[in-house]
């Protein structure tokens, strides 16, 4: 048999073959389109969408070429359609976005996951590939959720960090950080900053959280919030991500204004963290302040916001001289940078202004110069038994920081009144003067001769 082609039959054939390549070319490169009620997800979108959503989401990762999937595509489109404004239904394209489909296990095509209360522990689905087994097993998996949400065992989120919002510790203190925001808070700032990268589905990030946030708090109050504490999710930031070869997750890193970023390599629970931030602070402090104690309000103030106030008695200015009482300030100086990482408040006051703390503390008026360690929480004080000098004092306050050495309760379990007195001017004391007194009109003589009666 021979085929004879017209011009006309040939127009026809061309026409037959472009409609089957068009045909053909949507196959493979999608099976969902922006008119379907599938939401279509990728890495940009899908933490956004997904991830940190208070919805419940059924997700199908897809290859265009694989025929089962093109199988499925017009039962999960009705599904969707069905599940509209009840529950979300999404898809990957996850032979043109592997890592998406790596980050979830995919390893075969169709691979559905639902996303429920935990989104970072997505379940496989193993139902029917029919519409309506889709949406019972949708519906059972928003029943078992609703009920959780009602019994308190969890709820919808508003971070990418799930675990963090479902009990493993309050993350307030942690800061968020993002492309946009990144530079504006940490770049340009003199705090130090200790930021986490982090992957929502990384195990090991999961297992840092808690230690992360309690670290957070404890550093924010310890150091005043001179160093933070931030995280950095990878997986949406990805110029951050880039620009510090971030490869691995979690991946920890030091800032310091006008020094290049560091990698953090030390332990990843609470305690390791809050040393290596405090270390982190005391290295950028500046030195404590020693404050003469003048007014209640310089007592109160500095005890009540450290854990520990160091307070000495130092002789009066007319038994030292200026010489003498500079020397004992020097050492207390000296010790207060020393032990500025402890965060405490430093006070000293002269022998006989603030009688009634002396009495309370159980310096009692003798024995200058004296020093007293006082927890202002606890109304309880320790007393340096050594020397006031460097080593003695080193010795005392070593013993305080280890949690030894003896303590008393504050005389009358508060602090007693305190005396608004002039701050020392840095002179030598002088005596006070005395009047002269005119002699010349006494008669001496007179007062001998009462004597004598």
């Amino acid at each position: 048999m021979k085929f004879i082609l017209t011009d006309g039959y040939i127009l026809v054939l061309i026409f037959l073959l472009g409609t089957v390549s068009c045909t053909l070319f949507l196959a493979v490169n999608g099976l969902y389109s922006a008119s379907d009620d599938v939401i279509e997800l990728t890495p940009t979108n899908f933490n956004k969408e997904v991830i940190q959503s208070e919805s419940l989401w059924l997700v199908e990762f897809y290859a265009p070429w694989c025929g089962h999937c093109q199988r499925l595509t017009p039962e999960w489109k009705k599904a969707a359609t069905a599940l509209k404004g009840v529950v979300k239904v999404g898809a990957v394209d996850a032979d043109k976005h592997q890592s998406l489909g790596g980050q979830y296990g995919v390893r075969g095509f169709p691979t559905i996951k639902i996303f429920g209360a935990n989104k970072n522990k997505a379940e496989d689905y193993q139902g029917g590939r029919t519409s309506e087994a889709i949406v019972d097993a949708a519906l059972s998996a928003l029943r078992s959720l609703v009920k959780d949400r009602l019994s308190g065992r969890s709820g919808g989120y508003s971070s990418g960090r799930q675990s963090r919002e479902s009990g493993g510790g309050d993350k307030k203190d942690v800061i968020e950080l993002t492309d946009d925001s990144f530079d504006k808070n940490v770049i340009n700032s003199d705090d130090v900053w200790m930021v986490e990268f982090y992957a929502p589905w990384c195990g090991h990030c999961k297992n840092l959280e808690p230690e992360w946030a309690a670290a957070a708090t404890e550093v924010k109050e310890q150091t005043k919030g001179k160093v933070k504490l931030a995280a950095v999710d990878a997986t949406v930031n990805q110029m951050l991500a880039s620009r510090y070869g971030i490869r691995g997750f979690p991946t920890i890193k030091i800032f310091q204004k006008g020094e290049d970023p560091v990698d953090y390599d030390g332990g990843r629970t609470r305690s390791d963290i809050v040393a290596r931030a405090l270390d982190l602070f005391s290295d950028n402090a500046p030195p404590p302040e020693l404050l003469e104690i003048i007014s209640e309000d310089v007592l109160k103030t500095t005890c009540d916001a450290h854990q520990l106030c160091i307070i000495s008695v130092l002789p009066h200015i007319l038994d030292t001289g200026a010489s003498g009482r500079n020397s004992y300030l020097d050492v207390m100086l000296k010790m207060a940078e020393k032990y500025k990482k402890k965060m405490w408040g430093w006070l000293w006051t002269e022998a006989g202004a603030q009688s009634d703390l002396e009495s309370s503390l159980g310096i009692g008026g003798f024995g200058y110069p004296a020093m007293a360690a006082v927890n202002a929480r606890k109304m309880k004080f320790a007393l340096l038994k050594g020397s006031f000098s460097e080593q003695g004092i080193n010795e005392f306050l070593r013993e305080l920081s280890v949690g030894r050495g003896s303590t008393a309760p504050v005389g009358g379990g508060a602090f007693p009144k305190i005396h608004t007195v002039e701050p020392w001017d840095g002179k030598d004391g002088e005596l006070p003067v005395e009047d002269d007194i005119d002699l010349s009109d006494v008669d001496l003589d007179d007062i001998w001769d009462k004597d004598e009666l």
